[in-house]
């Protein structure tokens, strides 16, 4: 983990939630209050504190990013307390995201997917042909191992509907990843997924998470969906 910051919400409840943001490739944790995105969450006074963590990219590539974001900053945090804890991935944080949804199935109460990549265009293609990720078969998938872990943990998600964790998706209409991201959209419930003009960048990702927050998704409960 290369840079980890805290802003503790204005609200100091002891029913906490714990809010852990994972930037794309190239971006700076830094960045996620430079676009608004810890005021928005944190202006409606409620009892959410925020990590923005960025990952080196080495640890997406060697396997190690899920057990890297417990060990450096949501185990450390979540023992002081919380009483639920959400991750909001953008780009390859979106990976990051499932990645670490996937090694602790029990932890995470939500995930808020911002143009998440889930994979090459050749992963998606072979998704697409496939019929869709419930009919994507993993042996015979070309995918990363990264790419891997992540699809299945979607796939199963889309066949079981757990109760947790609740997913929301956010992405614009002109993204790069946009076939990737309306092969999950077709998974989701209509009012957990938000689609906007724009592109791949920062100008439509806050635009993304202002629509998302009007959603109010830190108020879900386990068990309604």
């Amino acid at each position: 983990m290369t840079a980890s910051l805290f802003y503790p919400g204005p609200d100091r409840g002891v029913d906490r939630t714990l809010l852990v943001m994972l930037p794309g490739v190239g971006s700076a944790a830094e960045e996620f209050a430079a676009h608004g995105f810890i005021a928005a969450v944190q202006d409606g006074g409620g009892p959410i504190d925020v990590i923005a963590a960025c990952p080196e990219l080495d640890l997406y590539l060697d396997g190690t990013i899920a057990a890297a974001l417990h060990e450096t900053a949501i185990a450390p945090a979540m023992a002081r307390g919380y009483a639920r804890l959400w991750l909001l991935g953008i780009s390859l944080g979106g990976m990051g995201a499932l990645l670490y949804a996937a090694a602790h199935p029990a932890a995470v109460d939500g995930i808020v997917q911002l143009a998440p990549f889930l994979g090459t265009p050749g992963t998606i293609d072979e998704i697409a042909s496939a019929g869709g990720i419930p009919a994507w078969s993993a042996p015979r998938s070309r995918a990363t191992g990264g790419e891997r872990t992540a699809l299945l943990w979607l796939q199963h998600h889309i066949a079981q509907s757990p109760a947790r964790p609740v997913l929301y998706l956010g992405y614009a209409r002109q993204d790069r990843f946009a076939p990737g991201h309306r092969l999950i959209a077709q998974h989701l419930p209509p009012e957990r997924v938000v689609a906007v003009e724009g592109g791949h960048d920062w100008d439509s990702w806050a635009i993304l998470w202002g629509r998302m927050l009007e959603r109010c998704p830190f108020a879900a409960k386990p068990g309604m969906r």
